[in-house]
């Protein structure tokens, strides 16, 4: 079996989620796809780069990204890098011929968007978008069950992402709420929601979005204050393909959350729901139950979704242990390794990173002008 040499840049909270991934594959996966080495990882500054080859066990470090995909012995760049860094990594990656696994979102402007999706076309690696939340049980079985007719044709629906970590007005502004970084809660948690509705009940078609930032003036780390440009909540009014209504939202001022990723789902024949700090369980309703005599056998069911993946995995932690958040980053990580070992598609794939870049940009377009978008495809 071949193995391939990884190369992560960025060291920051989702640099370790997938380091984590890359070292403990074979515990979780047996066999798996491929094997990988960490061989180098890139920081901004010396230090961390120092610490981060110490965590993770890389054989080097850098604070020069361009070093990792120079490299002969590094054939998958990992970019976990501030959003405005992506495009040109992602342009230099392509252009190596290296795999690429990126974190969302993938770009942050329209132009980015259009230079990637050019480099793509000549494009013949593995690629694909770090959107994890497809990849639980809970969301793999209740893709299942839609795809199965289970609740019929949707009717309305509602999903959000939760955060509070911005009720306080005195946290210092990190390059997450800063605009020229990408940030914004519409990039960093309306990418996961946007993409997970579109991928279970979609496409979706059309939103008209509003946008609001709580505090007009944040404290940088040095204490001094600025304007706030990056929005904190999002709420969009979204319509399907059949027509069916409903609503997506993203924030991080619900106070009283902590990461609380939602979904309902209604249908003609049946529904479904789920919460993320409720992980081993999908819920489901039948309308298709007898609801007599006295209720019959009608009603929500909480289906043990727990840690029941598909061979070659499921051993490990047995399937019936509780469920954590980082296991979603295991199996979205092991999509990608098995794309490369089979050859076909990753999905999502960088061009599915394109287009949810698109459609959240018609919903911040949307926002400023106070008007229905159409989601393009």
């Amino acid at each position: 079996m071949e193995t391939l040499g990884v190369g992560i840049i960025g060291f920051g909270f989702i640099g370790k989620a997938h380091t984590y991934g890359y070292l403990n594959m074979p515990l979780y996966y047996d066999p798996v796809p491929v094997r990988t080495r960490l061989v180098g990882v890139a920081t901004s500054r010396e230090e961390t780069a120092r610490k981060a080859k110490e965590q993770g066990g890389f054989e080097f470090a850098t604070t020069d990204w361009r070093e990792l995909i120079a490299r002969d012995d590094i054939q998958i760049i990992n970019i976990c890098s501030p959003n405005s860094q992506h495009a040109e990594q992602l342009l230099a990656a392509i252009a190596a011929g290296k795999h690429i696994y990126c974190d969302k979102p993938l770009v942050v402007t329209a132009e980015e968007a259009r230079q990637v999706e050019a480099a793509l076309r000549e494009y013949r690696g593995t690629g694909q978008v770090t959107l994890q939340y497809r990849f639980y049980p809970p969301t793999l079985r209740a893709k299942q069950l839609i795809d199965e007719g289970f609740v019929g044709n949707v009717i309305c629906f509602r999903a959000s992402y939760l955060h509070s970590g911005s009720v306080d007005p005195s946290r210092p502004m990190g390059w997450k709420q800063l605009k020229s970084e990408g940030g914004g809660v519409l990039q960093d948690l309306g990418s996961h929601v946007l993409d997970l509705m579109d991928h279970l009940i979609g496409p979706v078609t059309s939103v008209m979005c509003d946008m609001r930032i709580l505090y007009p003036e944040r404290p940088l780390p040095s204490g001094e204050f600025v304007p706030v440009e990056a929005d904190d909540h999002v709420v969009m009014l979204a319509r399907l393909a059949n027509g069916a209504t409903g609503t997506i939202e993203a924030t991080k001022i619900a106070t009283g959350t902590e990461d609380e990723l939602r979904f309902e789902i209604h249908g003609d024949r049946g529904a479904l729901r789920f919460n993320l700090m409720d992980l081993n369980y999908l819920e489901a309703y039948d309308l298709r139950e007898p609801d007599s005599p006295m209720g019959g056998h009608r009603g929500w069911r909480k289906l043990a979704t727990v840690q029941r993946y598909e061979k070659p995995s499921g051993f490990f932690p047995s399937s019936k242990s509780g469920i954590g958040w980082v296991r979603g980053h295991m199996h979205c990580l092991y999509s990608f390794l098995r794309a490369i070992a089979t050859g076909e598609p990753a999905e999502p794939s960088l061009q599915r990173g394109i287009q949810i870049q698109r459609m959240l940009a018609a919903a911040a377009h949307s926002a400023a002008t106070r008007t229905w978008q159409e989601l393009p495809r």
